[in-house]
């Protein structure tokens, strides 16, 4: 069983929010749709729902095409960023209403709330008004609710976007580990480069309405397809190999290839091939950094030992780290092309 889409448009008066994507989703496969605000990949995934009509191209589950089929016969579980929780209802309760609306009996839906509350850690908590629950806890009753009827795919939009930076990425380990261990099929959305990483089986990176690269991450992360793919996922500088002296450049890259750069792709080291003059300092949750113009490339970001702070002004040389480069197939780059 999978989902295919294929030359998917979906469009807004003359705006096409989303332009000929294909996309390919296996059974028990993990999809995050990866993209600024307003790419069109909460757009796609709606259409994916049915809650947007299409205007040219296919959906299909296991090879059956859906146009004609309504949101509730999908067999598709949504989860958004507010997960929409019946306050009315306690825990178990918001848990069984799909269950309950399926005309499952009375005890196998007693059985079957109680595993996905253990599930999702939130076992013996099914009493609980959910007004009660903090911010984090809401999502897994959303998420069990979602998981309940066992559906053919999991939609889920943003679930974690309203909750702060430590809970966010404690919720992405562990909602991983939930679709991993029920085998679930889902496609998810996100603007979060760490939640995207931490969740996808596939990234899909998204942009104005077009699929850039669908790729695992470890690929995504050490060959984006263009500079465009680079920049979004933080990679600041795009350099041809050509602009480096032999005796910097890394081993097993070729002339014509472009290297990408982020702010640790380069550190600040006595011996180090290359020279600049330090232009700036910063100082950011992941550690001390400067700003260095290096002759003929241009002024490049480069990561500082601690306890090693070089004053603005200052020549210090640099050496490249090949882990925290990106390898690019694009040629053409000038020495100056900032992504």
């Amino acid at each position: 069983m999978s989902l295919d889409v294929h030359q998917l448009r979906v469009t807004f008066g003359a705006n096409r929010a989303v332009d000929d994507v294909s996309l390919s989703i296996a059974s028990g496969e993990v999809v995050v749709l990866l993209g600024p605000s307003g790419c069109g990949k909460s757009t796609l995934l709606r259409a994916v729902a049915g809650l947007e009509p299409v205007a040219g191209g296919v959906i299909s589950w296991a090879g059956a095409d859906l146009h004609a089929v309504p949101v509730h016969r999908r067999g598709f579980g949504l989860l958004f960023q507010d997960g929409q929780l019946f306050p009315h209802r306690d825990v178990a309760g918001n848990v069984e209403f799909g269950l309950r609306m399926a005309g499952m009996p009375a005890h196998a839906r007693r059985d079957r709330v109680r595993d996905l509350l253990e599930l999702v850690g939130l076992g013996g908590l099914g009493s609980r008004r959910v007004g009660t629950l903090s911010g984090g806890e809401q999502q897994r009753v959303a998420l069990a609710r979602s998981l309940a009827p066992s559906p053919r795919l999991l939609l889920l939009d943003e679930p974690l976007s309203a909750l702060d930076r430590g809970l966010r990425d404690r919720l992405a380990v562990d909602l991983r580990d939930i679709l991993t261990r029920t085998g679930t099929t889902a496609l998810y959305v996100t603007h979060d480069q760490d939640e995207a990483f931490t969740l996808a089986d596939r990234v899909a990176v998204m942009d104005s309405g077009r699929l850039l690269q669908t790729a695992e991450p470890h690929e995504l992360w050490r060959h984006p397809r263009n500079e465009q793919v680079a920049h979004f996922l933080g990679y600041s500088r795009c350099l041809p190999v050509a602009a480096f002296e032999p005796a910097a450049r890394p081993v097993g890259v070729r002339p014509g290839q472009v290297l990408a750069l982020r702010a640790d792709s380069l550190v600040v080291e006595r011996d180090g091939p290359l020279q600049g003059r330090v232009t700036g300092r910063h100082v950011t949750r992941a550690g001390a950094s400067v700003s260095v113009d290096v002759d003929g490339i241009g002024v490049v970001l480069a990561r500082v030992h601690a306890g090693d702070q070089p004053a603005v002004g200052a020549t210090v040389r640099l050496r490249l780290q090949p882990g925290a480069l990106a390898v690019l197939g694009c040629s053409g780059c000038g020495p100056t092309t900032i992504c």
